[in-house]
This record gives structure tokens, C-alpha cells and sequence, in this order.
């Protein structure tokens, strides 16, 4: 989604019903998707899902970040984060549209969505609707850049994402029908070069593949990846208004065992009010990851697609709101990625962190132990690690916290608070535990002066 280009999109309303009528052909036969090369460590895809180096399912639930745009905007990740994000999406340009992101700004962010906790998918938004748009970039050209900076991403498998480049082709059917030919070279020139990271490809048509290009051409394109670690980005907007082709299209790839995220969504657009409910829901029935545009930022007449006002984590949208705390939102579905789930932050903290007293019952059963990882004026980040002593079906952890001290938003949990007691419950995926095993929740909070670290009582 460029905010600038809101108004290309005018020209799907005239075809987006034929492409509705067109058949789908038969779904390919997953057979072909065995992984020859892959990488050791690192993302990969496995059976049609992405996983971490452990074999750990890693669904996305995020947001996009304008960061090419607004470079000063450096305090977003932490708040992205902060409403219960998993991954985001950041938006970077290779210079032949705008300023280029050079080695060290692609490093910054990297490092800011590490020690944020965020998975990063990086973007290269020049691209957008090449073959319409002037001056876009082709594919060759974002390969270029990725080569440029590759310096930046070296071993950073296991927390970064290239998403090759964005909405790659408008609507002119004769560039259009070169997508699969010319991504597939895109990923043999990437790995060619050294990169072993998994890659994101995003569907032509402004994204939004109404003519079906890369459904039908998905199996072909990942095929040809020798590390076979290549997933599908489509972009939903007007074309995806009803629920029937929302479901259509997730399932297709869902049935041929091919990786699909919805890398860009909203609530409404200029070309057609997009089915933000069926996304939602269908991406979580399907276990499919998804990432709202945007954070903030937009221009153009699509200002409305703005999560908070003015980079403000304190004026959520009614956009924002639904995306982060309505039904099959980020709050509800996000899991944090397992690489991060040691409890410990992936960069040092400004100050050093405070671990709490722990209590657990007599028996032993589970123990809790509470980092203050991250401190603000008048706010905090906090991390409880949750061990087992024997074996556990669930665990509550509760504790009191100092007068002035209150949680804002939490993940990996359901917490509620009666005053300042607070009481922390395993949600459905980290309730089970082997003796020994671990989980960590988090939350961001309120405080009048320093935060206190309250002592906890663990209970199965």
C-alpha cells in the first residue's frame, strides 16, 4: 500500500468482476515442496508453514511502518510492540524512488525490532506498480539494493524476513504476466549472492493478484527456490470486500501446501470496502499470518488508514482499535516469536534488569520470576518467565504491584487486575509445560516513579 498512489487503484473497478468469474485451475500437488537446500539456521518453511530453526510455527500478527518516510519516528517499534506485536513490516526504499536506506539505517532497524522483540520483514517499496507507476523500480533494481546492504542482514536469519519488493506490478496485463519469470530470477540472483534468508514475494495488480497471476503461478515460483524458503504476500483491499473471495484465496494456498501471508490489509480503501472481519478470522482459522498498513503516516486521501494519530500509541484509531483489540485482532492471536522466548531481552536494557522475589507453592509445581526489562518516563516493559516444577495442564501467576504501578497491555497471557492485584493466566498454546519447561509472558505498564518489582506466587 503506497499512500501516495491511492488513486491507481481506480482502474481495477472495471475488471475486478471478470477476475472474480475467472475458474481456478486445480491446486498443484504439494509433492514438489520438499526442501532441497535449506538453510541450517534461520526461518524455513515446512510442509507450506513457517518455522523457526526449531521447528517452531511462527504465525505473524503486526503491523506496517512507514519507516522510509518518517526515519525520525524512531520510538515506533517499541510501541508497535507495546500493543502485543509479534512482527512489523518496515517500509525502505533502494533510492530509485527515494532516499535510499543505507547499510546503517537497515542495521538500526534491525537491531531496534531485536530488541524490541519484533520479527522484521524489510520491504523495498520502490517497486510499487511498476509498469504503471512511473518511475518504479523493477525487481532486478531491488535486488541491486538488497545486494547493497546485505552487509546488514548477514546472519540475522532467525529475525529477519526480505520481502523482495512491493506490489511489483500495476494492472498492465503485459508486465503483469511477467511476475513469475521475473521473480523467480529475483530469488535465484538473491540466494546466488548469499542470502539464506526466507523471502517474501508480494502479489502484482497493486498486490491485490485480481487477475489470479501469482495464485496460479505460486507452485512454479517456489519451486524453482533452491533453499525452497520463499512465501506469498497478497495485499487485500477492495478486490477482497466479500468473504467468499477472501476465504477463495487463502484456502487455495492453504490446500496446495504453498506459504501465504496477507501482508497488507485495511478496513476500507478508495477502490472498495475490503472485508477486514473475514480477514481476520479466516487468517486465524487458517493459521495464516497478517500485517495491517499502517502505524502512521498515511497521506494522500487515505488517511484513514492510520492505526494511531500522529505516531501516537495513546490515540488509537477506531482502525487501530479494531486491528489490536477486536475480535481475532493482535492482542487476542499473538504469540511473541519463539527465538525471543527465553525471557531475557535480545538487547541490553537501559538500566539493568530487576528480577522479583519468587514464591512458588509448596509442593513446587511452577515458579515465576519478574524482569523489569525496559524503563521510560512514566512507564515500563516487564517480562515473567514461568518454570515448572513437575509437570503442568495450566499455571496462574499473581502478584500486587506498588501504588501508581498498573498494566497497559499484555501478551502470552490473560491478565486482569482488581486494584493493584494482579493475576496472570496461561492462554491456550503455553499452558502446557514438561518439569523444567518454560514460557514468558510480557506487558507494558503505568508508573509514578520507578517501577517496583512485586514478589509472585506461581500456581498450577
Amino acid at each position: 500500500m503506497l499512500q501516495r498512489l491511492s488513486v491507481a487503484f481506480v482502474a481495477l473497478i472495471g475488471i475486478v468482476a471478470l477476475a472474480f468469474a475467472w475458474a481456478a485451475p486445480g491446486a498443484p500437488s504439494p509433492a514438489h515442496l520438499t526442501a532441497s537446500g535449506q538453510a541450517d539456521t534461520g526461518f524455513r518453511i515446512e510442509n507450506g508453514r513457517l518455522v523457526d530453526a526449531a521447528g517452531n510455527d511462527f504465525v505473524m500478527r503486526g503491523v506496517n511502518h512507514a519507516h522510509t518516510w518518517y526515519p525520525q519516528e524512531t520510538g515506533s517499534l517499541a510501541d508497535i510492540k507495546s500493543l502485543g506485536a509479534n512482527t512489523v513490516r518496515v517500509v525502505l526504499s533502494s533510492g530509485d524512488r527515494w532516499t535510499e536506506n543505507g547499510v546503517a539505517d537497515v542495521a538500526a532497524v534491525v537491531a531496534d525490532c531485536k530488541a524490541n522483540r519484533l520479527i522484521c520483514v524489510l520491504e523495498v517499496h520502490d517497486t510499487t506498480g511498476y509498469g504503471e507507476q512511473a518511475g518504479a523500480a523493477t525487481l532486478d533494481q531491488a535486488v541491486d539494493y538488497w545486494v547493497r546492504v546485505q552487509s546488514a542482514l548477514h546472519g540475522e536469519e532467525d529475525h529477519v524476513l526480505v520481502n523482495i519488493g512491493n506490489e511489483p506490478y500495476g494492472n498492465d496485463q503485459q508486465t503483469v504476466s511477467n511476475w513469475a519469470a521475473d521473480t523467480s530470477a529475483a530469488i535465484d540472483r538473491l540466494r546466488d549472492a548469499g542470502f539464506h534468508h526466507t523471502l517474501v514475494v508480494d502479489a502484482p495488480n497493486w498486490g491485490q493478484d485480481w487477475s489470479h497471476t501469482m495464485r496460479d503461478g505460486a507452485a512454479s515460483v517456489f519451486a524453482s527456490d533452491p533453499d525452497a524458503n520463499t512465501v506469498f504476500s497478497i495485499h487485500m483491499y477492495g478486490v477482497y470486500a466479500q468473504e467468499s473471495t477472501v476465504v477463495g484465496y487463502l484456502e487455495h494456498f492453504v490446500d496446495a501446501g504453498l506459504p501465504l501471508i496477507v501482508g497488507e490489509f485495511g478496513f476500507d480503501h478508495s477502490d472498495g470496502n475490503p472485508d477486514e472481519d473475514a480477514i481476520l478470522s479466516h487468517t486465524r482459522r487458517l493459521g495464516l499470518g497478517y500485517l495491517g498498513w499502517s502505524w502512521s503516516g498515511n497521506s494522500g486521501g487515505v488517511e484513514y488508514l492510520d492505526l494511531v494519530e500522529d505516531f501516537d500509541v495513546n490515540r488509537l484509531t477506531p482502525w487501530g482499535e479494531r486491528l489490536f483489540h477486536g475480535p481475532d485482532g493482535i492482542a487476542e492471536t499473538s504469540v511473541e516469536a519463539p527465538v525471543y522466548g527465553d525471557g531475557e531481552p535480545t538487547e541490553e536494557p537501559t538500566e539493568e534488569p530487576t528480577e522479583g522475589p519468587t514464591e512458588g507453592p509448596g509442593e513446587g509445581d511452577c515458579e515465576a520470576v519478574y524482569t523489569i526489562s525496559q524503563e521510560w518516563s512514566g512507564g515500563f516493559r516487564a517480562d515473567v518467565t514461568v518454570t515448572a516444577g513437575t509437570d503442568l495442564d495450566g499455571w496462574t501467576v499473581t502478584w500486587t504491584h506498588a501504588p501508581g504501578q498498573h498494566v497497559a497491555h499484555a501478551w502470552n497471557a490473560e491478565v486482569t487486575a482488581d486494584g493493584a492485584n494482579v493475576t496472570a493466566t496461561h492462554v491456550s498454546y503455553n499452558g502446557t509445560l514438561a518439569a523444567g519447561g518454560s514460557t514468558t509472558f510480557g506487558f507494558t505498564g503505568t508508573s509514578e516513579g520507578s517501577p517496583q518489582v512485586p514478589a509472585l506466587t506461581c500456581a498450577s
